[in-house]
C-alpha cells in the first residue's frame, strides 16, 4: 500500500537546479524608501504621506467621476517638483484628447510624455531600460492585452496577465505604477479579485450624483492607513483639495429646521463634522417607506425599532427619509446618536441648535455605548464654534486625556435614549412642548 501511494503522489518540481536567492536583513539602510510627495495634500494623505517607489496603486470609480483628471494632475505635479520623466499611457483616449484636458487644467508646462497604446509587450519593452521614469500611469488596465493570450481585452486572463507584467516592471525598475480600473454596476472594480491583491494600494473615487465633491477613499494600503479619505472639489481647473472638510459639509449658519443634527465622526485618521438630515411624514400606504442616502438602511430600521420600543415614539405609521448632507457616506456606529437625534427632532417637530454635536453608539436596549477617539471629535467641534456635545456616559467617567484641555465645549453625558428624548423636548420650555400623543406612557 505504501509503495502504491508513493507512485500516485505528485512528483513536484523537476530535479533541475534553481537559482540561489539573495536575502537581505530587515535593517537594510542602503535602499532608498523616501516617499514621492505630490504636494496635492489630500492625495498624499490617502496614500499615507506620498507615493512609495516601486509601488503599484489601483484607482477605481464610476465613469466621469475624475479618475483620469486627478491622475493627470498627480503626474504633472511630480514631473514639475522632481524634474524627472513621467509617462502617461492611455488605452482609451488619443494623445490629442489628453492634451486638451492638460490645456484645460493648465498642465502643459511639465515633463510628462504621452502615448496611446494597449499592447503590453510594446509597453514593457519601452519601460524596461536602465533609465526608467519615476512614475507611470496606465489608463485603464481593462484596455490592455498580452498578445500571446487569445482572449479579448478586459477578460479575466488578460487583466491578470497585463497587471502582472506591469507590476513586475514597477518592482524591478523602481517606478510608481498608477493603474486605472473600471467598475461594475455594483461599484466593484471589474475583473478578478486577485487584481486588488496584486497591487499595494487600492483607492476608490466616490461621489453622489450631481455633487461637486469627490471623495478618494483608501480601502487597502500596505504603506499607510486603510479607510483614509481625501476630499476634493471638482472645478473648471480640475480637482482641488478641500482644506477644511468639516466647514465645507456643514450648512451655512445655524441649523434652524427640525430633523437636522450634526455628527462628530472620524474618517480614516481625521475628525469630520457631518450634517444628518431626517424627515418623517405620515404614510399614505400600508407599508411605511424607508429611504436612506449615505447610511446603512438596516441600521436605520434598528434605530426606528428601538425608538418605538424603548421611547414610545410612534414611528410605525411614518415614512422616514434619512440623508447625509454633502454626498458623504457614514460607516461607523458612532453616528447612531446623531441619527436618533435627527429622527426625534423630526417626529416631535422641535429644531436642534446648530451649535450641538452628537456621537455615540446605541444598543438594542436603548443604552448609549462608548466610542473611540472622542478627544479629537471634541476638539474638531470646539474649533468650529460648537458649544455643546452630547456624549455617552462612559466617556465622562473615563480617565481624561487630551479632551480635558477643551474648555469652551460643554459635555452632556447620557446613558439611555430616553434622556436624549427628554433633552430635545425640554430645550426651550416656553416654545417647545412634546405633543400629547407622543408623551411617554409608564
Amino acid at each position: 500500500i505504501e509503495e502504491a501511494a508513493r507512485e500516485n503522489a505528485p512528483k513536484g518540481m523537476p530535479p533541475r537546479k534553481g537559482q540561489k536567492l539573495k536575502f537581505v536583513s530587515l535593517d537594510e539602510r542602503k535602499t532608498n524608501h523616501e516617499r514621492i510627495v505630490t504636494n496635492i495634500s489630500e492625495f498624499d494623505r490617502v496614500c499615507g504621506g506620498g507615493l512609495v517607489p516601486g509601488s503599484a496603486i489601483l484607482v477605481g470609480g464610476d465613469p466621469g467621476i475624475g479618475k483620469s483628471t486627478i491622475l493627470l494632475q498627480v503626474t504633472a505635479a511630480i514631473a514639475k517638483s522632481k524634474k524627472q520623466l513621467c509617462l502617461y499611457i492611455s488605452g482609451e483616449e488619443a494623445v490629442a484628447q489628453i492634451r486638451l484636458r492638460a490645456t484645460r487644467l493648465n498642465l502643459t508646462d511639465n515633463n510628462v510624455q504621452l502615448v496611446s497604446a494597449t499592447n503590453v509587450r510594446n509597453i514593457a519593452t519601452s519601460l524596461d531600460n536602465s533609465n526608467p521614469p519615476i512614475l507611470v500611469v496606465a489608463d485603464s488596465i481593462q484596455t490592455f492585452y498580452v498578445d500571446n493570450i487569445g482572449s479579448a481585452p478586459g477578460s479575466v486572463s488578460q487583466i491578470r496577465a497585463s497587471a502582472h507584467e506591469l507590476i513586475r516592471l514597477a518592482k524591478s525598475r523602481g517606478f510608481v505604477l498608477l493603474l486605472v480600473g473600471h467598475v461594475t454596476k455594483e461599484g466593484n472594480i471589474a475583473g478578478p479579485k486577485i487584481l486588488e491583491h496584486m497591487v499595494d494600494c487600492v483607492l476608490y473615487f466616490e461621489s453622489e450624483r450631481n455633487s461637486h465633491f469627490r471623495i478618494l477613499r483608501a480601502v487597502k494600503n500596505r504603506f499607510g492607513t486603510s479607510d483614509e479619505i481625501g476630499i476634493f472639489e471638482m472645478t473648471e481647473i480640475g480637482l482641488l483639495p478641500v482644506k477644511k472638510p468639516s466647514a465645507a459639509f456643514l450648512a451655512d449658519g445655524e441649523i434652524s429646521a427640525d430633523g437636522a443634527s450634526v455628527f462628530a465622526g472620524i474618517e480614516g485618521s481625521r475628525p469630520m463634522l457631518m450634517e444628518v438630515q431626517a424627515l418623517t411624514a405620515e404614510t399614505r400606504f400600508g407599508t411605511p417607506r424607508r429611504a436612506v442616502v449615505g447610511w446603512d438602511s438596516n441600521r436605520l430600521s434598528m434605530l426606528i425599532a428601538v425608538l418605538e420600543t424603548r421611547c414610545d415614539l410612534p414611528m410605525k405609521g411614518c415614512d422616514v427619509y434619512l440623508n447625509i448632507a454633502g454626498g458623504l457616506r457614514i460607516n461607523e456606529p458612532a453616528a447612531d446618536l446623531a441619527v436618533a437625534a435627527a429622527l426625534i427632532s423630526s417626529i416631535i417637530k422641535v429644531p436642534l441648535s446648530g451649535k450641538v454635536v452628537f456621537f455615540g453608539e446605541i444598543g438594542l436596549s436603548g443604552e448609549i455605548r462608548s466610542v473611540n477617539r472622542s478627544d479629537i471629535r471634541l476638539k474638531e467641534a470646539e474649533s468650529l464654534g460648537f458649544n455643546t456635545a452630547i456624549i455617552p456616559m462612559q466617556l465622562q467617567s473615563a480617565k481624561p486625556h487630551s479632551s480635558s484641555k477643551i474648555q469652551n465645549l460643554k459635555r452632556i453625558p447620557i446613558k439611555h435614549l430616553k434622556e436624549l428624548v427628554e433633552y430635545i423636548t425640554t430645550r426651550d420650555t416656553n416654545k417647545t412642548r412634546i405633543p400629547e400623543h407622543l408623551e411617554h406612557k409608564e
